[in-house]
């Protein structure tokens, strides 16, 4: 049914505005008691085996929303109704800004994947600060917070940018994430290099712990599926070093070739620059999942994104290392239900495996080698 209301309806849009109009949609569900109710019952039904721990926070399952769509934390209890395990918001910056010019979000439907350049559109921190102080939970998910540089801001400035938003955020946050590797900030890809990211990292911890006294915040990173390996294991070495609680692997990439387009070339040209991200991404994705998980096992929770469309695209991040998985792209294309269909593919998945526990899956792949 959502396919062909997608067919028929959105396809024909205008990509932001069609996620503007769904986005109040959700919003508008998720203030209606009883719909509300209702709609979690059917959308979002609970298996006991998926329960997690991750990062010190219970879950009610491993699968979570990727931050981008909702930016300004206006509908948590909305993505929670739909069945999301934990919720990220933002990409959220110190300053409000917004963001680069329409028009920026494009489809690629044959390949199921987006292309976007919006450019960390939002309310600055403060106002997200302000929205999260006054949220009054209607479903219990977890809350993460992913923050990034203000455009204006120069690269010498990064830190106390980035740290500006965590004094406001920290509060608010079930976890952090520092995002360096959204590819429409100028430069912000830069501070991906290990010796400006050490100093970035280790300003936010100080800043977090510093403002948030009763709890320890988890932090995480948001890594480019678009790093050298050399590099990705320079991040995985120093998210250790750092003790780091986990890594978010992948943003969107940069790349066009050898991702298997089924859109024509011209047509991919033409949109122009941008972050790809959907279903042509789950190879790289899931490559750099496996590169970490092999460098640091463990130690730190890895968090598995890009190109996750289906049960089978999870389960096989949860085997090669990741405690958790997110997506969004696919959201667009899957509707409503995604989240009950993943869900119950992953139970049913699970239950057919040799593994007790989501936890005795995590990183199974890896083990069978190197036993």
């Amino acid at each position: 049914m959502y396919r062909l209301f997608f067919d028929l309806i959105f396809k024909r849009m205008d990509p932001e505005r069609a996620h503007h109009l769904a986005f109040g949609w959700i919003r508008a569900l998720a203030r209606i008691p009883v719909l509300r109710t209702f709609a979690a019952a059917v959308l979002a039904p609970r298996h006991k085996s998926l329960r997690t721990e991750a990062l010190g926070l219970r879950m009610h399952g491993p699968f979570g929303l990727a931050a981008g769509f909702d930016k300004n934390a206006a509908a948590v209890d909305g993505m929670a109704m739909l069945g999301f395990d934990h919720v990220e918001i933002g990409t959220v910056t110190a300053q409000p800004q917004p963001g680069n010019p329409k028009k920026r979000l494009f489809r690629l439907v044959a390949d199921r994947a987006l292309i976007n350049r919006m450019g960390f559109n939002n309310d600055g921190s403060a106002a997200v600060a302000e929205r999260l102080a006054g949220r009054r939970e209607v479903f219990r998910t977890t809350v993460g917070v992913n923050i990034g540089k203000t455009k204006i801001v120069p690269e010498a400035e990064a830190v106390a940018d980035y740290v500006a938003s965590t004094e406001r955020l920290a509060a608010h946050a079930d976890y952090l994430v520092v995002n360096v590797s959204s590819p429409n900030t100028p430069g912000l890809r830069n501070l991906q290099a290990v010796d400006h990211l050490r100093p970035l990292l280790a300003a936010v911890r100080e800043a977090a712990d510093r403002t948030v006294t009763t709890r320890r915040v988890p932090l995480l990173v948001k890594i480019a599926p678009d790093l050298a390996d050399e590099d990705v294991d320079a991040v995985a070495d120093l998210a250790v070093e750092l003790g780091l609680d986990g890594i978010i692997a992948t943003n969107t990439t940069i790349a066009r070739e050898g991702l298997g387009l089924v859109t024509p070339a011209r047509t991919v040209e033409a949109i122009g620059a941008g972050g790809l991200s959907g279903a042509p991404l789950k190879e790289r994705s899931l490559e750099v999942l496996r590169r970490l998980y092999a460098r640091v096992g463990d130690r730190i929770t890895l968090v598995g994104v890009g190109g996750i469309t289906t049960a089978d695209d999870a389960w096989e991040r949860i085997l090669a290392g990741a405690t958790l998985v997110q997506g969004y792209s696919a959201f667009i294309y899957e509707g409503p239900f995604w989240c009950r269909r993943i869900h119950k593919g992953l139970a049913e998945r699970l239950a057919a495996s040799p593994y007790a526990t989501l936890a005795e899956a995590v990183g199974a792949d890896h083990k069978k080698v190197t036993a």
